[in-house]
């Protein structure tokens, strides 16, 4: 990572020097004459000069003077004449008016000022004051006279990649540091994730609180190394949280639904109605659980179906979990004659179902006169099987198996429902035979 940041800086500051003049259109900096005492800072060091703009683009450079920093004189500068371009209707030459008694001079436009030229700028760029306002106004009056289009679209964007290729030198250090507290965190977070799952498996055993417990803890080290890393870039975090506390309610409007499905995952993922691998009832859907997410469960159903279901719905819904316990009750419906013993027939019913492995005998199974139907004595066999559905269905086919052989071997009958049809007020129908003209009666 290092090799090839210092590859693109060296990259960054090499395209920076060799940019031809005819493009930048900067004012060159002339070598300092054999009468300056003191050394001329080049320009492009950043420490002791800053760029003045027009439109966007560099035009030349000021230093900085006493009590007052080349920045902040820059600054000044860019404003007045920016103010100047978005307000004046129509714009005259830039003037310069020279005071030879206080060797200074003043760049005037449509009758403002809008820098002052010293001595101190002379030494430094090695002219005269009067030579030096004037090449910098010869340079604003061409930076002010509109170029055309094509021209002016490349010096903005020259003007553009050139301060933010600087910003980007100048805050390299802070950005690997930002970069090297992502990746430090993307590996603390991932230890503290695994270490989560071990400690979860150890202590509860249980997939939904592993779960619930390692993302916890992944999202709280990235939180925190997110922080630090703004912190390493000099953004205010106080500020940050300012206005993130401005926006919440706009954020808690628009992300509700999203919101709500997060903390419906965190409750269930908690309190634990359900685990991966139960199988559930909710609303429509039966299957079994594969996974929980914060914001939604997924369930297969017995179909072979995927159902994705978020949590809000799940939250708010009943929930029948069939393997809560590890048996459930099952039941069949049989019906016998009327002039069957029914005590006899409990007999056979109980007796065919101590065969099967199947049938659970605690609680024990139990049958029960349930209805007396038209042609039948309606008999309940309740029985305890696995809870798990395959069990279950497997269990119950047997039983209903057993009870039809069973009652079928003792003689006792199964009759189905038998239907009366009574037939009141029939109408007289005439038939007549036929090679006869004779008409009997009714039918």
């Amino acid at each position: 990572m290092l090799p090839r940041l210092t590859g693109i800086a060296i990259v960054v500051c090499t395209t920076w020097v060799i940019v031809p003049p005819s493009i930048a259109q900067d004012a060159e900096v002339p070598p300092p004459t054999a009468q300056t005492s003191q050394p001329v800072a080049a320009p492009s060091d950043g420490l002791y000069f800053a760029d003045i703009v027009v439109r966007g683009r560099p035009i030349f450079q000021v230093g900085s003077l006493s009590g007052i920093s080349a920045t902040d004189r820059a600054e000044i500068i860019n404003r007045r004449i920016a103010s100047i371009l978005a307000k004046a209707d129509t714009l005259e030459t830039v003037t310069v008016q020279t005071d030879g008694n206080r060797k200074l001079a003043t760049l005037q436009l449509n009758n403002r000022v809008l820098m002052t030229v010293t001595d101190r700028d002379a030494e430094d760029f090695g002219l005269s004051v009067d030579a030096l306002a004037q090449k910098w106004a010869d340079a604003l009056n061409r930076a002010i006279d509109k170029p055309p289009l094509a021209i002016d679209v490349v010096q903005r964007l020259y003007g553009t990649t050139r301060q933010l290729l600087r910003d980007t030198v100048e805050n390299l250090p802070a950005l690997i540091g930002a970069i090297l507290v992502v990746l430090a965190t993307g590996l603390v977070a991932q230890g503290v994730r695994r270490i989560a799952f071990a400690w979860a498996q150890r202590t509860e055993g249980d997939r939904s609180t592993e779960i619930l417990i390692g993302r916890l803890g992944y999202g709280g080290v990235w939180i925190l190394g997110c922080v630090v890393a703004l912190g390493v870039l000099g953004l205010d975090i106080g500020a940050l949280l300012g206005a993130l506390g401005l926006t919440s309610v706009a954020i808690g409007f628009s992300l509700k639904d999203v919101l709500s499905n997060y903390i419906s995952g965190v409750i269930l993922l908690a309190a634990r109605p359900f685990r991966i691998g139960d199988q559930l009832v909710i609303e429509d859907y039966e299957g079994t659980v594969t996974q929980i997410q914060l914001r939604g469960t997924t369930m297969k159903t017995y179909d072979g179906r995927v159902v994705y279901i978020p949590n809000q719905e799940v939250f708010q819904s009943s929930i029948i979990n069939n393997t809560a316990s590890t048996h459930r009750r099952s039941s069949v419906m049989v019906g016998i004659d009327y002039d069957a013993d029914i005590n006899e027939a409990i007999r056979v019913i109980k007796g065919s179902l101590d065969r099967l492995d199947e049938v659970e005998f605690d609680p024990p199974l139990e049958v029960l006169v349930r209805e007396l139907a038209a042609s039948t004595v309606n008999l309940e066999v309740r029985f305890w099987v696995d809870s798990r559905r395959a069990g279950f269905l497997q269990a119950t086919s047997k039983v209903t198996q057993a009870v039809k052989e069973a009652l079928e071997e003792a003689q006792i009958e199964m009759p189905t429902d038998i239907y009366t049809l009574a037939i009141r007020n029939m109408p007289t129908i005439p038939v007549k035979t036929v090679g006869d003209n004779s008409v009997s009666g009714p039918m």
